[in-house]
Formats: structure tokens, sequence, C-alpha cells
């Protein structure tokens, strides 16, 4: 089952603690973990040939290499995230030129992605006006679809509804689906309804994914999206999902399972066994790190630096590995 619309109808475990461990963080060196963290913002390619899924960032000499080596049978796609529009604040006071600017990245890319998925909190205040804001935005990227999750902040008030129905054509229960392309098995997950503290899928959403996969042979791909981490990344300020494990569990026979999220604002990779874990990150405004300050609220950094915090995505992949290849570039 598919859910899109056509680029051209106008129509938020790693150990709690983590962070007063001296020269490791979240299983990261120093080293490592700097990197990520100039990976805020910027579209992620997301490129999948002959069983590989080839990461990249757009824009980057290592995107163009990479689309050159894929050839024109690959599967190439983009990742954005967490836009907010209708944001107004000091941490970004011009949310929609800054996703306009991703927007520019992506269709900059050098080749036409197969599709874009945005993952969750389209929105900020889950308008009706800016539900259309920003789909008439995404009408303009040079794609053939658009995908999307959506995040806490497209359900505010009436459980996702003006998000499904701008977005929710072709879906199940609250929003979830399926599809295949290119060999490749994407499940598209709502965690974001049901929020006490912690992200939620349910059982009807889990019974959803043991049916999804159940004819599936064990060496197909397998990519989920979800706004919120499907990993205990850091369950203090909700960057978790109570109930992933028993989806996790389901996945677990997959040679290679790949999971994308939102909802943090910054890169950060989780290996577990089989399954890689990717938060991406954000076109809007950063957030802090894990326990590096009271609660996520939005981080105000000079306006001469916020593009270098804000950016789109793109992940290599090869079929049966352990891990992703992963590269991004930042909106400056």
């Amino acid at each position: 089952m598919t859910n899109y619309y056509d680029g051209h109808d106008g129509h938020d475990g790693a150990p709690a603690d983590a962070a007063a461990q001296p020269d490791t963080e979240h299983g990261m060196t120093r080293r490592q973990l700097l990197r990520h963290a100039g990976w805020f913002g910027g579209a992620v390619v997301l490129t999948v040939a002959s069983g590989e899924v080839i990461s990249h960032i757009a824009g980057s000499q290592d995107a163009n290499a990479g689309t050159a080596a894929a050839g024109s049978r690959a599967l190439r796609f983009v990742q954005v995230s967490d836009s907010h529009i209708g944001f107004q604040g000091p941490a970004n006071t011009d949310v929609v030129g800054s996703f306009a600017e991703a927007i520019k990245q992506v269709n900059s890319l050098g080749f036409r992605p197969d599709f874009v998925m945005h993952s969750g909190d389209l929105t900020h205040l889950s308008t009706a006006g800016q539900f259309d804001q920003v789909k008439q935005m995404m009408a303009g990227m040079k794609t053939d679809r658009v995908f999307t999750v959506p995040g806490e902040h497209d359900s505010i008030g009436d459980a996702g509804r003006a998000y499904r129905r701008t977005f929710g054509t072709g879906t199940l229960g609250d929003g979830w689906y399926s599809f295949d392309t290119h060999g490749v098995h994407f499940i598209a997950l709502v965690n974001t309804l049901s929020l006490e503290k912690l992200g939620h899928l349910g059982t009807d959403q889990i019974d959803f994914v043991r049916k999804d996969i159940a004819g599936l042979p064990s060496d197909t791909p397998i990519v989920v999206f979800s706004h919120i981490p499907l990993f205990a990344m850091y369950p203090k300020w909700g960057w978790s999902t109570d109930d992933a494990l028993k989806a996790i569990a389901l996945l677990r026979r997959f040679s290679s399972v790949t999971c994308l999220n939102g909802h943090v604002h910054q890169l950060f990779t989780k290996t577990d066994g089989n399954i890689t874990f990717h938060s991406a990150t954000t076109t809007a405004y950063p957030l802090p790190k894990p326990g590096r300050a009271p609660a996520p609220t939005p981080q105000v950094v000079p306006a001469r630096q916020l593009k270098e915090a804000l950016g789109i995505r793109s992940v290599g992949y090869h079929r049966g590995d352990r891990e992703l290849a992963i590269k991004e570039q930042r909106l400056a």
C-alpha cells in the first residue's frame, strides 16, 4: 500500500548516563561524535543499487560520486525532517525560508530522487493553513513521489485528523502504510498519537507490521520510517517508543533492517544486531544533545551559524551488513 502525492499536483538504546563518559558517548569516540555533531541539517540521499544502500549528503562530492556509481537502475531517495512550519521563536525566525533552502538543496542534487520522505513535524501547530503551506512547498520538490509520517506537532488537539486529511490518503489506521520499490520494502509507522511520555505504536499497528512482512523472504532489505526513535535514545526526554521492541522483534529475521526517524533534530546512529537506527537532522532549529540541557528546547545559535545546524540527508547500505555508511551536508 502506498501513501503519497505527486510532487507536481499542486496539491523526535543509548545509556542515559552516557554524557558522563569522558572518552566515548553513546558508543562513539569523541572524533566520531564531533563528526556526527556536524551533521545537523541537510538532506540525506539514500541510494539503493544492487542490494546496496549508499548514504551521502546532498550536494556533496560523495553524493555526486555515489550517484554516478549507482547507475540508472539505482533507487535514490531523500529524507527531510522536522520542518516545523509555523514555528515562531529566536531559534529560527524564518522556518519557511530554511525549509525552502532544503527543498532547493533536494532539487540541486544532480539527479531526480525516486521519492522524498518527510519524517514528521511537518508543521508546528497542526493548523490547516500550516499543512496546506508545507504541502504546497513540498510540491516544488523535483521528485516523483513524496511520502510522510506525522510528528507529535502534526497531531496537536485533534489526534492527527487534520494531518490525515492532507497526507493520509490510502493509509491504514492512524496513517501507517508500506510500499515496495527496487527490491526494498518500506514501512511507515505512526508513533506520535498516544503520547504519555514516550512514543507508542499500539496493538493494531504492530499487528499490521506482522501481517505486512509475513510473506517476505528474510533477505529482503527493510527500511522503516517513524518520527520518534524506535530505540531508547534518551527516554528521559521522551526520545524512545515504549512498545517498539514488539515491532523490532518481528524484524529480527531479516538480514538488513534500517530504521530512520526524526524528532531529535540531530544525527545519531545505533546498531543492534541486524538493525541500524539513524536519527535525522532538521530544517528548523537544533535541539541539545541528550542530557546536555534541562529539557529538549530549541537552541539559539548565532544567526550566521544557523544554516550550519540545519540540512537534509543520504544513506548507503550493503545488503546483509550490520551498518549503514552515512554522510550528511548542511544548508550553509
